[in-house]
């Protein structure tokens, strides 16, 4: 696990200080070994976080045999042992690393790609053709962006590593209307309008030749459309599931290949409980597990974490955070954030990733589990609203929500708490008020798009901007077949999967060096997982059907079956409490107005009724106060 960057001039010869200014930034990410080659107009730099093969035989760039392709690379190649079978040595080292170089050598970009197990974004440069490839994994899971800052072409792991570019950047305002009805930015793009992430299963390839700027448009090797629109695979339940259980145990087996310790997080929950049962029943010792709670009553879920630890007999660790704590953690975010991000679960994700990097290098997450098996709260809630709605003219959603201002019923209703949906958690009142905002959709999916959303109509605060065309708005991107469960999922796995919860696994963790990995969405198990008949993932209000299943032969069910719960933070209290001054100085309108990007009167009203108890606008003023956090720390910079 690594940090990459670099950058082409199409006008003078690369710098080896532009690109030490790029690389430092990426420290956390690979602070065991730098690494740098420069040739002509390009650079390719490395920031190493040593996992296999820990000797300089795995140092980068790294050249092939030939010498004829240089590599940066981030991520990890479970299948490398495997394809180092298939390809010509001699070898140096036993790194996944070496096989990667060979790899391109011998079957070319896409043929490799095709052909690794794994998470990766890679850069390849083709010394004789002077082409400059920019890979990244089928899912996700790694980072990579790339784009161009005047006549320079650059790309990076993280933003940060644009620091020495950032005067030819502008803001995209479009892009930032999308993350208020998200609170997180969508691929493919970024907080810069010149900067776009690299869409997941995709290559990028720019010619150095022409010195133009003549980058190819990104090109799909791993069509997850067309995985997802497969048949239902008409064999046994039984069968199904067993051949599933088997998947699930190949791919933790794999991710458990590692030069250094390792470990996993358990939260308790269905995903993370299945992961670390998976890898108990595969290791010869006690697996190694971490969890945090909170003294918010709430909030925790640490004593069924330390329930599933003790049935496996793993060595667990445990810590309760207090709101000190967390709050304390805010102050690490402009680190965590290297463009605007205001899903607030990343403070106990990096709490947890930093406890368990006290113990481990490499931790194994549970993520994924509920785009893949249909385990969101909000999939049944949207169908069950859609039904219903449509029997009510749409007056009614005004009526309601007129209603909903009366003192008395505000107040009972604030009393009253609700199931958490979408990660979220809140009172009856929230609910409410969110259906019956969203009451009147003429869709189904323009129904979840709302219902997903933070600020339904975010050009209402913004100076200028426009939402992008989604996943979630336009039907190009999904099949007319899918069920409105299945399309639900699907967008979420090519949206909220990699851009809100991928990121945040992978900026918490890599904050404090850990390396993350993720078997629930190996690969073969999310194509295995789209022939799955949707009575294996969800019906009767049940969720992650066949997981359950699995899970029961390692775990009592009694352990296991419960509510959902999100991994949120009390963000209405600490706004109200130990964040108030924090956050009425971030919105203040001397500092918005001078920003330009809000405008400040709307957000101040939300404020004083937060502040005031009328209501519980926590979710929306934290979308704003994360964009002026990020846009405070680009001045300080």
């Amino acid at each position: 696990m690594c940090g990459i960057a670099g950058y082409a001039d199409l006008n003078r010869a690369a710098r080896r200080s532009v690109l030490d200014a790029m690389l430092e930034p990426l420290h956390h990410r690979g602070p065991d070994d730098t690494g740098a080659w420069l040739e002509d107009q390009i650079a390719l730099g490395h920031k190493r976080l040593s996992i296999i093969d820990l000797s300089a035989a795995g140092h980068q760039p790294m050249l092939d045999r030939t010498e004829q392709w240089v590599v940066v690379y981030n991520g990890e190649i479970y299948n490398h042992q495997t394809l180092r079978n298939e390809l010509p040595g001699p070898w140096t080292g036993h790194s996944d690393t070496e096989v990667l170089v060979a790899a391109l050598n011998t079957w070319g970009v896409t043929a490799t790609a095709q052909k690794l197990v794994g998470m990766f974004a890679f850069a390849a440069y083709h010394r004789p053709s002077k082409q400059l490839y920019l890979c990244r994994d089928r899912l996700g899971i790694k980072p990579l962006y790339y784009g161009w800052a005047g006549e320079q072409f650059v790309f990076t792991s993280e933003l940060h590593a644009l620091a020495p570019f950032r005067s030819q950047l502008t803001i995209n305002r479009n892009a930032l209307a999308s993350y208020l009805r998200h609170n997180y930015l969508l691929a493919p793009a970024s907080i810069y309008q010149e900067v776009h992430k690299l869409t997941p299963g995709h290559t990028v390839q720019i010619d150095l030749r022409s010195n133009t700027k003549a980058l190819t448009a990104p090109s799909c090797y791993w069509d997850i459309a067309a995985i997802a629109a497969r048949p239902v695979d008409p064999r046994p339940e039984a069968e199904l599931i067993e051949e599933l259980h088997a998947l699930l145990r190949t791919a933790v087996a794999d991710r458990m290949l590692a030069d250094v310790p390792l470990g996993a997080f358990l939260s308790g929950g269905y995903d993370s409980s299945l992961v670390c049962a998976l890898m108990q029943a595969q290791s010869s010792q006690p697996i190694q597990t971490f969890t945090i709670g909170f003294d918010v009553a709430k909030f925790n879920e640490a004593h069924h974490a330390r329930a599933v630890a003790e049935h496996l007999g793993t060595r667990h660790t445990e810590l309760t955070v207090s709101a000190t704590d967390l709050t304390a953690a805010v102050d690490q975010l402009p680190r965590l954030m290297d463009e605007p991000f205001a899903d607030s679960s990343i403070l106990p994700t990096y709490l947890v990733s930093k406890l368990a990097r006290q113990h481990v290098t490499v931790s194994l997450s549970g993520d994924g589990g509920d785009e893949m098996f249909w385990g969101y709260n909000r999939y049944a809630m949207t169908d069950q609203l859609w039904a219903r709605t449509r029997r009510f003219p749409k007056p009614a959603g005004a009526l309601l929500r007129q209603a909903l201002q009366w003192p008395w019923l505000r107040a009972m209703t604030n009393r009253i708490p609700a199931p958490a949906w979408g990660g979220r958690q809140g009172s009856l009142h929230q609910k409410l008020t969110t259906f019956s905002e969203v009451w009147g959709q003429s869709t189904h999916q323009g129904l979840y798009e709302a219902m997903l959303s933070h600020w339904r109509q975010p050009t209402e605060i913004l100076v200028a901007g426009e939402p992008l065309r989604t996943a979630y708005n336009d039907p190009s991107h999904w099949s007319q077949s899918f069920p409105s469960v299945g399309r639900m999922a699907w967008q979420d796995t090519i949206t909220y999967l990699p851009d809100d919860i991928l990121t945040k696994v992978d900026r918490a963790s890599m904050a404090v060096s850990l390396e993350a990995r993720v078997p629930l969405i190996d690969h073969r198990v999310v194509e295995f997982a789209a022939t799955l008949p949707p009575q294996l993932k969800a019906q009767h209000g049940v969720s992650k059907i066949a997981l359950r299943e699995i899970l029961a032969h390692y775990v009592p069910r009694e352990i296991t079956d419960r509510p959902k719960m999100g991994f949120g933070v009390p963000l209405d209290m600490w706004l109200r409490g130990p964040l108030k001054e924090w956050a009425s100085d971030l919105l203040s309108p001397a500092t918005m107005d001078k920003q330009g990007l809000f405008h400040s009167a709307p957000i101040q009203a939300l404020l004083k009724q937060h502040l005031d108890g009328q209501a519980n606008n926590a979710a929306k003023l934290w979308d704003v106060l994360c964009v002026q956090l990020w846009l405070e720390h680009q001045s300080i910079d």
